[in-house]
């Protein structure tokens, strides 16, 4: 049994951190409670246990009287005499008991009591080692997968697992198989233990292997100002920099890719799309559609709604795969961003334009003299085209207007813009 308790104290020790005399109070305190019920009216049981030898010995204290009584409390002088040879009647002396069902019933009775002892060692250990590591990068082994798909890592000492929703639909692992995980808790379990809780689907996942991989993010000069994440698809995050001397976006793609390639490559070919940080957010709206063009953008009243106007041949790479690229720009930036076809834009401008043509305003027909936005030059070309009235401008496709000297599409739809402001503007003034 010695042996035994032996390999057990050096297993615990080596293989799960537990110190031997964290091990040798629990099973101590373990086997005092079971001797208690087992040496019933016993004074003061208490257990020892050498944590070199692993020798047991149950002890109590016993009345020295000249005639036992009752011998779970008693001792004969005569025999107390061969602890200490001065002990005298009415003394207690401290003696080494064995209880006759101590043994294998002793063990079971101690056995539950022992493992919740453990565990809570365990727990000690568990987040005094990695509690301070939480936001850090842990690899491990996956050594098997637990309810359904829930991977359970050998790092060591201890186990984590990554749940399920931990990590992306798109990866597949087995038993055996390396792998690269964000440590986000330490947590107590329903039996009194802890457990490591691992990701590799947290934004911040993406942001650790960045500052692993990239000196600049990693010493300071390059900020990762927000980060957003389609696990297993895309990424999206906004790099600044206060050195002018340095390009952030660069600086984290590398020469020719190589510095990114190697962040891609643990997330499975995971899109990363980087982008330069503006203050202003229509600004960091562009950056982050970029390359697509915003050919128009509306803001609502109360900003947290953007209409943006793009290319018919840019809508699917604005929109990107299964919705993913807008919602992510829309989370990124702060706001519900709406993408439309500048074909459809276009259609619903010129019935706009037509309602409002139809209108009986009087000021649609009223001599154009001036625009916002617009020079005396252009006025005059308009009116020398015969397009004197806001009515008759409305009424003009927008092809024509810039077919006109001096007038380019994009004029023209601002010219249309600014047109139905100013009857907007008249109509509420009436």
């Amino acid at each position: 049994m010695n042996k035994d308790l032996i390999a057990i104290f050096e297993y615990l020790e080596r293989e799960r951190g537990i110190k031997r005399d964290v091990v040798v109070d629990a099973i101590r305190e373990s086997l005092e409670i079971a001797a208690k019920k087992s040496v019933h009216e016993a004074i003061s049981v208490r257990v020892t246990i050498d944590p070199k030898t692993a020798a047991i010995e149950v002890l109590c204290d016993k009345e020295v009287v000249e005639k036992v009584i009752n011998p779970t409390q008693q001792i004969r002088l005569k025999d107390a005499q061969q602890y200490d040879p001065q002990v005298a009647l009415g003394a207690f002396i401290t003696v080494v008991i064995t209880p006759k069902d101590f043994g294998r019933i002793a063990a079971q009775k101690a056995r539950q009591i022992i493992a919740q002892k453990l565990r809570h060692a365990e727990r000690d250990v568990i987040y005094e080692e990695y509690r301070h590591r939480i936001g850090q990068l842990i690899s491990g082994s996956v050594k098997r997968i637990i309810r359904g798909s829930t991977l359970v890592v050998d790092l060591g000492k201890v186990e984590g697992i990554i749940p399920t929703k931990n990590y992306p639909i798109t990866e597949k692992y087995q038993p055996g198989e390396k792998v690269l995980a964000l440590l986000i808790d330490v947590r107590e379990t329903e039996t009194g233990g802890a457990e490591v809780v691992l990701s590799r689907s947290h934004p911040d996942f993406v942001k650790q292997l960045f500052v692993q991989e990239i000196p600049e993010v990693s010493d300071g000069t390059i900020t990762i100002e927000k980060i957003v994440r389609e696990p297993g698809y895309r990424t999206k995050l906004v790099v600044r920099t206060q050195d002018l001397k340095v390009d952030p976006v660069g600086a984290c793609i590398g020469m020719r890719g190589v510095r990114v390639k190697n962040i891609i490559r643990e997330l499975n070919n995971e899109k990363i799309d980087i982008i330069p940080y503006a203050s202003d957010t229509l600004q960091l709206l562009a950056n982050a559609l970029h390359p697509v063009e915003i050919k128009h953008m509306r803001v609502s009243d109360d900003k947290s709604q953007v209409f943006v106007v793009v290319a018919d041949d840019a809508f699917a790479t604005a929109i990107g795969k299964k919705g993913f690229n807008v919602r992510l720009v829309g989370q990124l930036v702060g706001v519900r961003l709406d993408v439309q076809k500048e074909s459809d834009y276009q259609k619903i401008q010129a019935l706009e334009c037509a309602n409002l043509a139809s209108s009986e305003d009087p000021s649609l027909d009223m001599p154009l003299t001036e625009l916002e936005g617009m020079s005396r030059l252009i006025i005059d070309q308009l009116i020398a085209e015969g397009l004197d009235t806001p009515r008759k401008l409305l009424l003009t496709p927008k092809d024509t207007l810039a077919s006109i000297p001096g007038i380019s599409l994009e004029m023209a739809s601002k010219l249309l813009e600014q047109i139905k402001k100013k009857v907007q503007i008249v109509d509420e003034t009436v």
